[in-house]
């Protein structure tokens, strides 16, 4: 079998979200059925020694990955999505955004049950914020965080160390730009 090389369905836009930066688009990974299945398929086999428990994902992309992660290891899923996006009492915690402002994220306070070993999961990590936000809530609700994975690391915005920061985890990206 021919190994996909993810980056050819990676589409960098420049000048995206704001004049400087380069956007790097999943949208052409996600559209290939092979290439997002050997995505996933390459978290899967990262996973399989870190007894997880459940996946979480912050909205809206970490749904994207988690998602088909969790069907494909037999887990649970736990979205961590944006404030007042949860119909149920919640724990948020707030992170700094990567081009300014404030952010919150929410977990159902019954989503995690003390000991659970859940992996932190999203299209992309730049700096970190969004993770340890959602670190921060499993934590709160007694949850291990068993590891991260990510499909691109923007590994000059230097998020692989303000999560490592919050404590030593497994860590993946499958790409690095």
């Amino acid at each position: 079998m021919t190994k996909i090389d993810l980056h050819d369905y990676v589409a960098s836009v420049q000048d995206y979200p704001e004049p400087g930066v380069t956007f790097r688009d999943i949208s052409p990974l996600m559209g290939d059925g092979k290439a997002y299945k050997a995505a996933i398929d390459q978290i899967v086999d990262f996973a399989e020694h870190l007894d997880v428990d459940l996946i979480a994902g912050p909205e809206s992309r970490g749904f994207i990955v988690g998602s088909p992660l969790a069907y494909s290891m037999g887990v649970g899923f736990v979205p961590a999505r944006k404030v007042g996006k949860l119909p149920r009492k919640a724990v948020s915690a707030s992170y700094t955004l990567e081009y300014g402002g404030v952010n919150t994220l929410e977990i159902h306070e019954d989503a995690i049950k003390p000991g659970q070993r859940v992996m932190i999961v999203d299209d992309l990590l730049a700096t970190g914020g969004t993770i340890n936000a959602t670190r921060k809530i499993i934590e709160e609700l007694g949850g291990v965080v068993a590891g991260v994975a990510f499909i691109i690391e923007l590994e000059d915005l230097h998020g692989r160390e303000k999560i490592m920061e919050a404590g030593d985890v497994p860590f993946l990206a499958l790409m690095e730009y």
